[in-house]
């Protein structure tokens, strides 16, 4: 009987079962990075929570507070029928425009940027808010523009970059130049699964990478993050210390990994261990064995949310199936800026691991954007399967999706 138990329990687990109204295997993935996140935070923070709070694991308990945040508001947001986001997008754009006015005005200084609102219990980053509302507004204006994006370029094109354009100068203020260029990655990836013009998308890419290496040209400390990048050994106890220090985590890492919890550079040599370089500190900790497995995990979530994106956009919901291959996009590339900045593959950013780094406001926000793939692939199952069509339909037939959901 426990035999039958145990390989029905598996079989729950690791099997699809397309009879279901939602993905078990994405809540599962989900929930496994989550998991290992309050694990790594809890083993990387322990030297820098005894130091400044006299308790090894404040940062822990913190963690595990914002993990059942944002499950609760992730159960929320669940019940969010897809079309009322589609309703809302503008009111959602202007909400976070607000919050980045704000945060420049009263927001809270750490290590020389302004990027948090106090808010007691923990400090709001209207960043992350910003990025997957401007994802969510993108994804409503491509389904109601659908044809101007592909014929015309000024229609199509200018307007989306200028409400990029307010994003990026608010960002720019604090500053917080890794959310713009996450920003723009997902946007140029969203244009181009959209149809827009391949000579129009390759101009706006040469002008968006000119307008990135300008900005870091423009301020001295960019300079000095790009430089220590290609060669940190050439001042490992000044601009280079912080790589030099995440490299020898790598090293000393091996195969296997010096075991849960003997991590020697998270002793207060790696700077940022728990947010920033958590996965440094992995790396030690669990080897080139346990990266491997961690990175499984964030790329099979990146790929479900890609095949939730094409399977909406087969049963006819196009503002769905762009919202699900922004946030892939976005968990892609964002993972990529993390860990290739850990290994010293690209210059440091300060970006989190989704689901897995220390931070209240990117791990609610990253648990929303999981809920609402949950959410699109689940109206999907609903949904009869649908002839495919020549060009998406729009507004009216979102509307009459919320009309059905109401009457429900």
């Amino acid at each position: 009987m426990f035999h039958q138990i145990r390989q029905r329990t598996l079989g729950w687990m690791t099997h699809s079962a397309p009879d279901t109204l939602y993905d078990r295997q994405l809540v599962w993935l989900a929930f496994g990075l989550m998991v290992t996140g309050l694990v790594m935070v809890t083993s990387a923070s322990f030297p820098i929570s005894s130091r400044l709070t006299d308790q090894p694991f404040h940062f822990m308990f913190r963690h595990a507070i914002f993990l059942v945040l944002a499950l609760g508001t992730s159960a929320v947001v669940l019940q969010i029928p897809i079309a009322k986001w589609f309703k809302y997008s503008t009111y959602l754009l202007a909400i976070s425009i607000f919050l980045l006015i704000v945060v420049l005005v009263v927001g809270k200084s750490v290590n020389g940027a302004s990027r948090w609102i106090p808010l007691g219990l923990f400090n709001l980053q209207p960043a992350e808010v910003a990025k997957l509302s401007l994802f969510i507004f993108m994804s409503g204006y491509l389904v109601r523009k659908q044809d101007e994006v592909r014929q015309s370029f000024f229609g199509g094109f200018i307007k989306p970059i200028m409400v990029f354009t307010t994003f990026a100068i608010l960002l720019l203020g604090q500053p917080d130049l890794g959310t713009v260029v996450v920003m723009l990655v997902t946007l140029f990836g969203l244009l181009f699964i959209a149809g827009a013009k391949l000579s129009q998308f390759i101009a706006l890419f040469v002008a968006g990478v000119s307008a990135v290496i300008a900005l870091i040209l423009v301020e001295p400390y960019r300079v000095r993050r790009v430089t220590s990048f290609l060669d940190p050994w050439e001042d490992p106890f000044g601009s280079g210390y912080q790589l030099t220090q995440s490299l020898m985590a790598f090293g000393r890492g091996n195969w296997m990994g010096q075991g849960l919890g003997n991590s020697v550079q998270k002793l207060e040599y790696l700077p940022e261990a728990h947010t920033d370089f958590v996965f440094a500190v992995l790396a030690e900790e669990l080897g080139f064995v346990g990266v491997v497995l961690v990175l499984m995990l964030v790329f099979a979530l990146v790929i479900k949310a890609l095949y939730i994106g094409k399977r909406a956009f087969e049963k006819q919901q196009f503002f769905g199936g762009y919202l699900c291959f922004a946030i892939g996009i976005w968990f892609a590339f964002q993972t990529l800026v993390n860990v290739g900045a850990a290994a010293g593959m690209v210059p440091t950013k300060g970006l989190t691991l989704p689901l897995i780094s220390y931070g209240g406001s990117s791990l609610i926000i990253m648990s929303v954007a999981v809920s609402i793939l949950l959410r699109v692939d689940h109206e999907c199952r609903l949904l009869p399967d649908v002839e495919p069509e020549s060009a998406p339909s729009s507004e009216p037939e979102i509307d009459k999706k919320q009309k059905q959901d109401e009457e429900k």
